[in-house]
């Protein structure tokens, strides 16, 4: 009875249940929004069989100041052979090989892994069979499994594709199974999974370029299972050989130790800390639009005293109009979560479209079952809070002065204005934390755009990876000329400036890191020197990328065709271990203590390599083909990224020019990862324009929301003291002065709101300090415009009804009742 009440009395005042439950939508739709996203990313469980007991193995290098230096074969063949906390083992890692043969060349993603990794996750294969241990030697012949997305896309969904050959990285490798539909490798987009094949006679301590995923045995936990790791990491590095020009005194200095976390935690990495972030800040939106109905809900309930009261004269309980009360508030709270779950839906398709590339599981967030229960909890609770402030106050109504309440003798009392106020005052202040957030994450953009990279306008270069695999080009004076002649072939294109190779594209993700020695240091004492970025580049690199040679000279084709043991080294590291780029001119360096050593010849401006947001690292430039690189006496670089520099990049055309020109060289050769270096940098500052434009849109509804309510209540007010407004008018008060009574008013309540409100914040944006760039959590000036612009904004909130005040007829206002 008491809904059917309610529903016809919300439809009765359409007007009042729409500002309602489009107020409430708003914070509901939000939240759920980025509930949806939180709980998509970090909550839910892993599409993997038993997902709680899958642990990725890791590993952590303290002696060299790195915190995850990943997995290696020793350490893989070591657990697997003699751990017993662990159920299963596994080595993985993402590579990529060129496909010919179907039709164009071309470059595709793929993951290398041992056998056990798919049985491990539980995948069932749509068509054939996975890896057996045998697929997974050096001996056997080369499969491949293809993911579902490759097969529908390259051979039609054809069941007839397992037991065909493809060439990949021009070696005949067959095809033994297809992956499902709905399997998705730790996030990561690929088309084929190759076996790792790893010699275990072959292996050695180091090589740190995996990824390890492990399983736990039953009633194992990750504590006890490091507890053993830790064990046979000694074991691992007495057991296995070190490489050549290494020693087992370096890798015992590096004090390597196990870093096993849960497998989600490893994917999700540290996008936690600022999703929890945005679902805090947008549960504040949430309060305000609750405060904002709760002074709705107070007005109206207030002009239903007289109605109330009568009731409780004839009889009606305190119980059954609390109930009634409450109903109607729940009811709108219910309107608004489904009005907020259809914006919910539209908001996802916004954050999956405006997302950071890389956020991982995304493909995962969406409406389900656990976001609707969300909803409903949150949208049942909003309307629990915001329901009792009017229950409250009015449920137990006085009857004799709700009777006198509309008296022409009865002004309003302060009594009634208090908890109008307040709630006004705590939307003043929640509405100004939002506003302060959102303007650190403004100055923190802007911080990170007048960052000097050490490259020169990177919309002009235009970056892509060209691969020569060892069956189409064995040695690597051959590569090298293939890779020289594409060069120049690139440069005659017109509108190239200038054309340069390298192995690491700036804020791209892919690095390469070892220690180097220094002829005049000293490492006699077996300690292990810091690990240094290298880089493998050719001539013009530098020029193309506009850095500078800031000392000495650039390579030379000369240095690279003759093997001639030569080196660049970063400004950084010159500074470091000589004292000036000057001084480290001559010096000489090796990267073993059995290799030859290296002469620096040049000295380079350094580069912001990991992010805007991050140091530039120290770094060593090698030649692309060098003697005796890390015991291998012909090493070259056959996946280079070229990096040119040209007017014409972003032009329709210059990429078909380019794809001529690498044709022209070799037409098996396909182009790979062709992007800009802007597309890149712009995607290194994805996170952080995401949490600007997710805060930004949170500060300005709450900046609405909140003036929305303070415009009411001073609406309210002049409602309130019409024939007191009358009187001052009549005797002679003038418009400026009634004006000014009701903007000081607003004024007044927004001032206490400000000072309440940079208290909070000064408390509240510390949380945001790990997301923030050369801007204090306490930054004056975010502080001081965003409470400016808040004044401003109560000034005009407060001014219009103000304003209507001073222009009421004096006779007309002294007859209104």
């Amino acid at each position: 009875m008491d809904l059917t009440h309610v529903l016809r009395r919300l439809i009765r005042f359409p007007v009042f249940t729409v500002v309602v439950v489009l107020t409430l939508a708003i914070g509901i739709g939000a939240n759920s929004a980025i509930f949806a996203v939180v709980y998509g990313i970090l909550l839910k469980p892993l599409p993997y069989a038993q997902p709680d007991s899958l642990i990725a193995a890791h590993h952590t290098a303290p002696g060299l100041n790195v915190r995850d230096a990943g997995s290696a074969p020793f350490l893989y063949f070591t657990y697997r052979e003699q751990s017993k906390s662990l159920q299963s083992v596994g080595l993985w890692r993402g590579d990529r090989v060129s496909v010919t043969g179907l039709a164009e060349p071309e470059e595709v993603p793929v993951i290398d892994v041992t056998d056990g990794v798919l049985p491990m996750l539980g995948v069932t294969p749509a068509l054939g069979r996975l890896f057996t241990h045998d697929d997974d030697t050096p001996a056997s012949a080369e499969t491949v499994v293809l993911s579902y997305g490759y097969w529908k896309s390259r051979f039609g969904g054809d069941p007839a594709a397992v037991g065909r050959r493809v060439l990949f990285d021009g070696r005949p490798r067959e095809i033994i199974g297809v992956l499902p539909a709905s399997f998705r490798f730790m996030d990561r987009e690929a088309a084929a999974v190759l076996p790792l094949r790893l010699d275990r006679s072959k292996v050695m301590l180091g090589n740190f370029s995996y990824s390890s995923v492990a399983r736990l045995a039953p009633g194992v936990t990750i504590e006890s299972a490091t507890v053993e790791a830790r064990r046979l990491v000694s074991v691992a590095i007495e057991k296995f050989p070190p490489f050549p020009g290494f020693s087992q005194e370096l890798f015992l200095s590096a004090r390597l130790a196990p870093l096993f976390l849960p497998l989600r935690n490893s994917l999700v990495g540290d996008i936690g800390r600022m999703l929890w972030i945005l679902l805090g800040t947008i549960g504040v939106l949430l309060l305000i639009a609750c405060a904002n109905v709760a002074n709705l809900l107070l007005v109206r309930t207030d002009g239903r005293q007289q109605e109330l009261a009568i009731r409780a004269a004839l009889g009606a309980g305190w119980g059954r109009i609390a109930r009634e009360l409450m109903t109607e508030s729940l009811v709108l709270g219910a309107l608004g979560g489904i009005v907020g779950l259809g914006l919910a839906y539209a908001g996802l398709r916004v954050i999956a479209a405006t997302a950071p590339a890389g956020l991982p599981r995304i493909s995962e967030v969406g409406l389900n079952g656990v976001v609707v229960l969300f909803d409903v909890a949150i949208s049942l609770l909003a309307g629990a809070v915001f329901g009792a402030f009017p229950m409250l106050k009015y449920a137990r109504p006085r009857v004799v002065e709700a009777l006198r309440s509309r008296s022409r003798t009865m002004s309003d009392s302060r009594e009634r204005h208090r908890a109008r106020n307040t709630l006004v005052v705590a939307q003043v202040a929640l509405a100004l934390v939002l506003l302060i957030g959102s303007g650190l994450m403004i100055r923190t953009f802007q911080a990170l755009r007048h960052v000097q990279p050490g490259f020169a306008r990177p919309d002009e270069l235009l970056t892509l990876r060209i691969a020569i695999p060892a069956a189409a080009v064995k040695d690597g004076a051959s590569v090298l000329r293939m890779q020289q002649s594409i060069t120049e072939k690139i440069a005659a294109i017109s509108g190239v400036s200038s054309v340069g190779m390298t192995t690491v594209i700036p804020m791209d993700g892919n690095s390469w890191s070892d220690p180097i020695f220094a002829e005049d240091k000293d490492f006699s004492t077996g300690a292990i020197p810091r690990l240094r970025r290298f880089k493998f580049i050719s001539p013009g690199l530098v020029r193309t990328m506009g850095n500078t040679v800031l000392s000495g000279r650039d390579f030379t084709w000369e240095d690279i065709i003759n093997r001639r043991p030569v080196a660049l080294v970063s400004d950084n590291l010159a500074r470091e271990l000589w004292g000036s780029p000057a001084a480290a001119i001559g010096k000489r360096i090796r990267e073993t203590l059995k290799s030859p050593y290296r002469e620096i010849v040049g000295v380079v401006s350094d580069e912001r390599e990991d992010g805007f947001d991050q140091q530039a690292p120290s770094f060593v430039c090698w030649p692309l083909l060098m003697e005796n690189f890390e015991g291998n006496t012909d090493f070259v670089t056959r996946a280079p990224a070229f990096i040119i520099r040209s007017s014409r990049v972003g032009s329709s055309g210059f990429v078909n020019a380019v794809s001529e020109a690498v044709w022209s060289v070799n037409p098996n050769l396909p182009l790979a990862g062709v992007r800009t270096l802007q597309e890149i940098t712009d995607k290194s500052l994805a996170r952080t324009s995401f949490t600007l434009v997710m805060l930004s849109i949170a500060g300005v509804m709450a900046l609405l929301v909140g003036m929305a309510g303070l415009y009411g209540v001073i609406s309210y007010a002049v409602a309130q003291r019409t024939r007191e407004i009358g009187i001052r008018v009549a005797l002679g008060a003038e418009r400026r002065q009634v004006t000014g009574m009701f903007v000081g008013m607003g004024l007044g309540l927004t001032a206490i709101g400000i000072v309440i409100g940079l208290a909070g914040a000064v408390a509240l944006t510390r949380l945001l300090a790990s997301l923030l760039f050369n801007v204090s959590p306490v930054d004056p000036i975010t502080f001081a415009g965003a409470s400016i612009g808040l004044v401003g904004a109560a000034a005009l909130a407060s001014y219009l009804p103000a304003l209507r005040a001073a222009t009421l007829n004096p006779v007309d206002a002294l007859r209104a009742d």
